[in-house]
């Protein structure tokens, strides 16, 4: 009863006219909530930035690290391997991904999380959504691996043109023949959908 008062006073007073605690006090559930999320992704998101430290150190890949947790457990970790691999797709999420799907034995990841140290580049994300985790945290954003020089941006930009006007010229041919293994797809009783 209390809480409902307080509501109704509050949105009769205009916003110079409420004391300060009131104001502050509107604001901090939403900040709370984050501030447990973070609190509670810690140690996993910790464990990622170790391995991305540890990464750069070594000379083995770029400044990124994931790690997959099942069930409050690490499950799978991998860093960004694709100067040591000659790999351009061994990025840390890919690496992760592959570890935690041979280790669970499926292609879905559906009850898992995944904590990886910068915002997913369009490869990565486009994996992570057939692999279908529950959430995904990510410590620095795109924009924060720009300024560093890994830039992704262009590759949203060329996925949105034309397939006449990309940089990387993309030619149908074939298409008839091909359609043959489509066809036996659907036919395929004993198929593993995904």
């Amino acid at each position: 009863m209390a809480v409902k008062v307080l509501c109704i006073l509050e949105r009769r007073q205009s916003r110079a006219e409420r004391p300060a605690k009131i104001r502050s006090r509107r604001k901090r559930p939403a900040v709370r909530k984050v501030r447990r999320a973070t609190i509670m992704s810690n140690r996993f998101m910790a464990r990622a930035i170790e391995l991305s430290l540890e990464n750069v150190r070594s000379g083995k890949g770029g400044p990124f690290a994931t790690v997959i947790v099942e069930d409050g457990k690490i499950i799978a970790e991998g860093t960004n391997q694709v100067t040591s691999s000659n790999d351009p797709t061994a990025h840390a999420e890919i690496v992760a991904i592959r570890e935690a799907c041979k280790k669970l034995g499926t292609f879905q990841l559906t009850d898992c999380e995944i904590y990886t140290t910068c915002e997913p580049c369009p490869m990565c994300l486009g994996a992570i959504y057939w692999t279908r985790p529950a959430r995904v945290y990510f410590a620095n954003t795109a924009e924060d691996a720009a300024t560093i020089g890994f830039r992704d941006a262009f590759i949203y930009d060329e996925i949105r043109q034309p397939l006449t006007r990309r940089r990387i010229p993309m030619i149908p041919l074939m298409r008839d023949e091909a359609q043959q293994a489509f066809r036996a797809w659907e036919e395929k009783n004993d198929r593993i959908p995904y």
